[in-house]
């Protein structure tokens, strides 16, 4: 039956051609109702095309095609495609949208960039899945599931104004009445082209039937390129050679095409006649669907987004994205001049490469009928030759891979075993390529995976490539997993085979021939035989294995990790499938294959310590491995210079030599081969770009540096691996005493490293200019007497005085002179740091002279210490151009007079202005072994800069401004009385400490005041009470002894004189204060000094946090204010008892509490810690009390009946009001439901804090109820009509547990009757239709009864109050919440009854467990108050 358009059609169409050809009425004027159907419904396995006969240009947008199941002859035809619903598919663009909304954004080619004359179709399979066709070129399944009966859908949309189907049904007759000429022109073409590719196809099948050679076609049929090509393609030798112009100064624009659509089993083959060594990757080889006489040439091929395919390097690249990454065994980007090219469309459809003769096997399975061939001349690639074998002068020579693999390592022949070429191939088991939809094989069919496992939890299954043998464990190796889902992998056998299952959602629905294990039981034929039958497979994790076999007699057994868990099926049939479902959470799975060593293992490190080593078969990226795992190689060396890593087999033993020789290198790259050692298992390492890259557990050689977790702790080491060249061999050994030693061509280099651990394994990074090594025959165990003697001194230089030296990475401005000990700032004023090679050591000094200054500029040098790890290799692009940027690392610098961290200022005036150094001053830097950093003008210290100052930190200089020129004056000394002192110093410095740490318990609980203060305070009372006798300032007060961590230093406010404004300071200084004279404020003090005041933290004077904790100002009498420095160094203020978090951080090290007693507050009193024997006088103890009484007798009458904050001083929420406050947020409720700023925190610390009592009393009469103590509380807005109905002063307050799932309903409703299943009526705080008085309300028997009770332990608990979790899509946390209300109930309306869960023990202490439930029907007499949010996994 001839394909039409159905008669109904959009309103501004015109059919014609018997109705197969369509147009839009006033295209220039009109974009839409444009859409026609086709007139009977669509046969299975039909494409349904259309040509594009005429676009215009006037607007954005153009065809669109699809299916639907609405039926023309009734439906009302929408202004547009997507404005179908019930049931409809369209393409639009490269979109799909089914009804109307977007399902793929990326499909298929564009189709708002198809032009005239090309074709677009729609076709559904028999098994219910649409495909599109964009010039006879099927884009791949849309969608599954399509209806048997769909019409087809056109929409002439803005430049699409007119099509015509394309009718591929044999004996079709379309009439041709009303058809334009130009159509009657295109149609007649059409049919003469289809009628002698006809008779040439006809004419090459029997020429091959009767055995005559086909090679040689006739003159006009010879291949040739095409005349138009790349805009830097010049032809010659008839066409047949192709050259890319100006090859040294552009490196693309060199596509070419054949002249003619390529037969079935016509080799197109090329030979490279001249490479350039310019430019990374090469040539491109291809086929597509475009004509090249309309085709628009693109820059490179690999840019092409419809109908091509592609080889580039090693992969196979399909409209433009890779679909195989690694094809065959030649990469074209290694291919020299003379090689050969080809490639060979079989009947079949299969895409073959052809290199230098050999067949790289199948590149692609579906390949369109019209195809021509492409040759990109990209990069190094300049000019190619198309061959003929017709030519006499054409090369046969073929190698095979045996003799390919022999040139490969002909250099070494007793180090790689021998290759038999008479070996005959063992068909191995992997997985088959057909499988689930939501499931893809990958790695050589040795991997199936889910590649959107965390969009989708089935359609995984995947089964085995042939029948398993008898005795032959398939087994798989677990190698990722996600924590969305639930459930897991499943495994068993069938009897069906791969190509002709139907493949399920999951392999359990199967109904024959199917054994599954699945969770704990195993079940045939979607029925479960066994319930527990072995090991939970839910339970497994990343790393595991599991398997199963069928033995000889029937029985099937399946296996995890190797553990056979018994007989789990009889009676199984010979030749069955393996097969596996990635159900779950179970993402991706590798065969283990017991032939070969180098299969996926469940643990490296459990390998046998006996086995030889070799590389692991799991290495980075850009990396491979050969020779029977024993050589690795980084394929597109050229291309690529790192993700190339590759690491041993097994951990290495103590003294255990692992040897490997470099085979290859490329002059290329900078860096080379970098080697060391890791703790991490390689099935648990993420591989990065370079393992440099790695900050834990990895110790690595790069360059002369060597490295510990990503920074360098050694540079100068002998062994420079950037040095090595062909031919080298590199070890490595780690010793039994712990060292890590490397090995040059045998020799040992010395102790690079120690206190390397046990379980180790080696690691090789083929970087930059390395390209190939392998495991040399000289790697083994050593006996310590064999190892080679070598100095036991990690560092020792040859001379006993070293000078220091400036690194090799520097500004860009900076020249380096005087064997790297000199630096001058060339142009500019800026762009000049430069840094030390070595970090500096423990009280070493690095000093600088001052030898050129240029007054032209302003400003200062700077100078301090960076934790930015440098090296002679560290790109200089890292280095910013100015000091004052260094803030990706800690870096402390001094600049002018000030002190600044990450570009912050913390001290301002610290010492003389560095702006007025001058030529011949010097300038030295240190850092002391307490942490502290000095400053040195002229040999003076100038005293503590900053402190907490980390080891191994280089020191940097920034020649900013006037200072042009620096010479290092100062050296490290390495003789052995240094090396003593030193060692004597950390003996002495660590016994200190011992002896402070056992002195600890020796510390007085309580410090007092010291005796040196502000001249207007008076001590007393043993020195723990300070009283300001004057003025509103003069009131520093200092403790007596340094704050020891840990320990917290607490003052109470004993007094305040309202006279002045402002109040109270308290903060640490930094340096004793024996000797020091006190200005009038703590705000004044210049030197080491931290201070809170107000809401604010301050250091030296100046401002670093604002909003910071309660407001000091604003302190009452009886208030206690604490201070703490904790184990980190970090200063933390206390209110009350009540930590308020991080004020400061880098506190010195031997600090004093400070307070300033100034403005309202003048009197303050020591607290003493808790365990202290000491005490203020004892009548000092009874006004303490008598004030304390009287203080919660005010506070008890200031209580309000919404428990709010007592007293005057603003508390800002704790960080579990803050965490409760981000989960209501993430809940997704309104901000509109709740009053603003009404949440009160019931946390331990805030509770304690407002001195509340845990039980309260409310409503008449008065019922007591519990504070919800661990729950915080958000107050709801009542409705409008609450307050004609209720009191809240006269009812009482109750408790009522509820879900995640009906919280939102009853916060929509106001009612906790909304959610009832039986709902009797509406909530009295909603508009009703039908209003009762209290007498002829109706019986509420038909509502559910709601439980209540007056304590939150009760309601709170799993019965009533469900746990859920909440993940955080920031920082991916998850959450345990509970959420319940705070209710007014109605006295007299409820009923107080037994708690209903069967528990013996008293659940709260305060009320009997006869009286813990209250429960209600009646509407309105219950009324939400407020919403209590708890968290449990803080």
């Amino acid at each position: 039956m001839a394909l039409k358009f159905h008669n109904r059609v959009g309103t501004l169409v015109t059919l014609s051609n018997n109705n197969c050809t369509a147009q839009r009425n006033h295209p220039t004027q009109e974009f839409n109702n444009g859409v026609v159907m086709s007139a009977e419904p669509l046969q299975d396995n039909v494409p349904f095309e259309v040509r594009i006969d005429r676009k215009v240009n006037s607007w954005s947008g153009s065809i669109e095609i699809g299916v639907t199941t609405c039926d023309p002859s009734t439906m009302k035809f929408p202004i547009s495609a997507t404005g179908f619903r019930e049931g409809t598919w369209v393409m639009s663009g490269s979109s799909i949208l089914r009804d109307g909304h977007s399902v793929i954004e990326e499909y298929g080619a564009d189709l708002d960039q198809l032009n005239e004359g090309e074709k677009v179709g729609v076709m559904r399979t028999t098994d219910g899945t649409l495909h599109f066709l964009v010039n006879g070129v099927d884009q791949g399944p849309a969608a599954n599931g399509i209806a048997a009966k769909v019409y087809a859908v056109i929409d002439m949309y803005g430049k699409c104004a007119q099509v015509t189907i394309v009718d591929n049904a044999p004996g079709t007759n379309q009439e041709n009445d009303g058809i334009s000429n130009d159509v009657a022109s295109q149609l007649a073409n059409e049919f003469l082209t289809q009628l002698s590719n006809q008779i040439v196809n006809d004419l090459t099948r029997n020429v091959e039937a009767l055995g005559i050679d086909t090679v040689a076609p006739s003159s006009n049929e010879r291949l040739t390129f095409h005349e138009r090509c790349g805009s830097l393609v010049k032809l010659s030798n008839s066409r047949r050679t192709a050259e890319r112009r100006h090859p040294l100064d552009e490196f693309n624009n060199g596509v070419v095409m054949t002249n003619r659509p390529l037969k079935n089993d016509e080799l197109f083959e090329i030979r490279l006649d001249v490479l350039v060594d310019k430019w990374s990757g090469s040539i491109e080889v291809g086929i597509t669907t475009h004509n090249p006489s309309v085709l628009d040439f693109p820059a490179t091929m690999t840019n092409m987004r419809s109908g091509t395919i592609m080889m580039s390097g090693c992969g196979i690249l399909t409209n433009g994205k890779g679909t195989r990454r690694e094809y065959g065994v030649y990469n074209l980007d290694e291919l020299t001049e003379g090689d050969r090219i080809g490639l060979i469309r079989k009947s079949n459809g299969h895409l073959h490469y052809y290199i230098n003769g050999e067949d790289q096997g199948v590149a692609s399975n579906e390949t369109p009928p019209t195809i021509w061939g492409v040759v990109d001349l990209y990069g190094m690639a300049v000019k190619v030759s198309i061959l003929d074998r017709n030519d006499p002068n054409y090369p046969n020579n073929i190698s095979s891979p045996a003799q390919r693999a022999r040139n490969i390592f002909r250099q070494y022949p007793d180090m790689y075993d021998e290759i038999s070429s008479e070996a005959e191939p063992v068909e191995r088991l992997l997985f088959h390529t057909r499988c689930g939809s939501h499931a893809a094989v990958i790695n050589n069919q040795r991997t199936a995976h889910r590649p959107n496992a965390l969009d989708d939890f089935n359609y995984g299954v995947v089964l085995t490539n042939r029948t398993l043998r008898p005795e032959e464990l398939f087994e798989v190796h677990i190698d990722k997993m996600v924590d969305k889902w639930a459930g897991s992998i499943e495994i068993g056998v069938t009897l069906h085979s791969p190509n002709d299952l139907d493949f399920p959602s999951t392999m359990t629905n199967m109904r024959s021939g199917t054994w599954m294990m699945t969770g704990t039981g195993v079940m045939h034929n979607g029925t479960t035989v066994i319930d527990m039958y072995g090991q939970n497979l839910d339970r497994l994790k990343a790393g595991d294995r599991v398997g199963v076999k069928r033995r000889g007699d029937g029985t099937l057994h399946f296996y995890v990790n190797g553990i056979d868990q018994g007989q789990g099926a009889t009676g199984v049939p010979p030749n069955v499938y393996g097969v596996i479902d990635l159900y779950g959470q179970a993402a991706q799975t590798t065969i283990v294959d017991h032939t070969d060593p180098l299969s996926p293992d469940a643990d490296s490190s459990n390998i046998s310590d006996t086995e030889e080593l070799r590389f692991h078969h799991i290495h980075g990226q850009n990396s491979t491995i050969a020779n029977n795992g024993r050589t690795c190689l980084r394929p597109n060396a050229t291309g690529e210079f790192n993700d190339a890593i590759i690491m041993s087999s097994r951990p290495l033993k103590d003294n255990e030599l692992f040897e490997v020789i470099i085979e290859k290198m490329v002059d290329r790259w900078s860096g080379s081969l970098e080697a060391g050692v890791t703790l991490i298992k390689p099935e648990e390492l993420e591989f990065p770009n370079t393992m440099t890259d790695i900050a834990y557990d990895t110790w690595m050689l790069s360059g002369a540096a060597i490295m510990q977790d990503g920074s360098t702790i050694r540079n100068g080491y002998p062994l420079d691996l950037d040095a090595v060249t062909v031919g080298c061999r590199i070890g490595i050994m780690r010793c039994s005493d712990g060292t890590l030693h490397y090995f040059l061509n045998g020799a040992d280099q010395g102790a690079a490293c120690s206190d390397v651990p046990h379980g180790i394994f080696a690691v090789i990074d083929l970087y930059g200019q390395c390209a190939q090594v392998s495991i040399t025959s000289g790697s083994g165990v050593y006996q310590d007497n064999n190892l080679p003697q070598s100095d036991q001194a990690i560092m020792s230089p040859s001379s006993s005085d070293v000078s220091h030296r400036f690194s090799l990475c520097c500004g860009k401005c900076i020249t380096i002179k005087n064997n790297s000990c000199t630096t001058v700032r060339s142009t500019g004023y800026n762009n000049a740091i430069v840094f030390s090679s070595d970090p500096l050591k423990r009280d070493e000094i690095f000093e600088i002279r001052i030898d050129q200054v240029c007054r032209v500029w302003s400003g200062s040098l700077h100078i301090g210490l960076t934790t930015l790890a440098i090296s002679d290799t560290t790109s200089s692009s890292i280095i910013p151009a100015s000091a004052l940027e260094l803030t990706s690392k800690l870096t402390w610098l001094i600049t002018g007079s000030e002190v600044r961290k990450n570009g912050f200022v913390i001290k301002e005036n610290y010492a003389p202005a560095l702006e007025r150094l001058e030529v011949g001053n010097f300038v030295g830097i240190r850092r002391v072994s307490d942490g502290t950093l000095h400053l040195y003008i002229n040999g003076e210290d100038m005293g503590v800069a900053a402190s907490n100052i980390p080891k191994n930190v280089f020191v940097v200089i920034d020649l900013y401004g006037p200072v042009e020129m620096i010479t290092i004056t100062s050296s490290c000394s390495w003789d052995a009385s240094l090396m003593a002192s030193q060692q004597s110093q950390s003996i002495t410095s660590e016994l200190a400490e011992a002896a402070e740490f056992d002195a600890d318990e020796e510390y007085p609980n309580t410090i007092g005041f010291h005796t040196n203060h502000g001249k207007n305070i008076m001590i007393s009372n043993g020195g723990l009470t300070a009283d300001r006798t004057e003025s509103y300032n003069q009131g520093i007060i200092v403790t007596s002894q340094p704050l020891r961590k840990k320990h917290m230093f607490q003052v109470r406010i004993e007094h305040l004189n309202t006279r002045w404004s402002f109040s109270l300071m308290i903060g640490v200084l930094g340096f004793p204060p024996d000797k020091y004279t006190f200005p009038v404020s703590s705000m004044s003090i210049k030197k080491s000094c931290i201070m809170i005041q107000g809401n604010a933290v301050y250091s030296s004077g100046c401002k670093i946090k604002e909003n910071y904790g309660p407001n000091l100002d604003e302190l009452q009498i009886g208030h206690v204010i604490g201070i703490m420095v904790d184990e980190e160094s970090n200063l933390r203020l206390f209110f009350n008892g009540v930590d308020q978090g991080v004020a400061a951080r880098d506190v010195p090290g031997s600090c004093y509490g400070l307070v300033d007693l100034y403005g309202i507050c003048d009197k303050v009193t020591v607290v003493p810690n808790e365990g202290s024997g000491e005490s203020p006088e004892p009548h000092h103890k009874d006004k303490e009390k008598a004030e304390k009484e009287n203080m919660e007798e005010v506070l008890k009458e200031k209580q309000s009946l919404s428990e709010s904050i007592l007293g005057s001083v603003v508390i800002r929420p704790c960080e579990y009001a803050k965490t409760c406050s981000k989960v209501r947020s993430l809940m997704g409720i309104p901000d509109g439901f709740f009053l603003e700023q009404q949440m009160t925190c019931y946390c331990e610390s805030c509770h304690k804090l407002r001195s509340e009592d845990l039980y309260l009393r409310r409503g008449e009469p008065p019922r007591e109820y519990s504070v919800p103590l661990g729950w915080c509380r958000y107050i709801l807005k009542q409705r409008q009509k609450a307050s004609s109905f209720v009191a809240s002063d006269k009812w009482h307050v109750a408790y009522y547990g509820t879900q995640l799932e009906v919280l939102r309903k009853i916060l929509d409703t106001g009612d906790i009757h909304a959610c009832s299943d039986q709902m009797g009526g509406g909530s009295i705080l909603l508009p009703q239709s039908i209003a009762f008085t209290e007498k002829s309300r109706p019986d509420s028997s038909s509502l559910k009864q709601i439980i209540m009770s007056p304590t939150i332990r009760y309601i709170g608990c799993n019965e009533f109050s469900p746990k859920f979790k909440l993940l955080d899509p920031r920082t991916k946390k998850t959450f345990h919440v509970r959420v319940a209300f705070q209710v007014w109930l109605k006295p007299g309306s409820y009923k107080t009854g037994p708690q209903s869960l069967g528990l013996t023990d008293q659940i709260d202490p305060q009320f009997p467990n006869s009286e813990l439930e209250w429960s209600t029907k009646e509407h309105g007499s219950v009324l939400l108050h407020g919403l209590l949010i708890k968290i449990e996994n803080l």
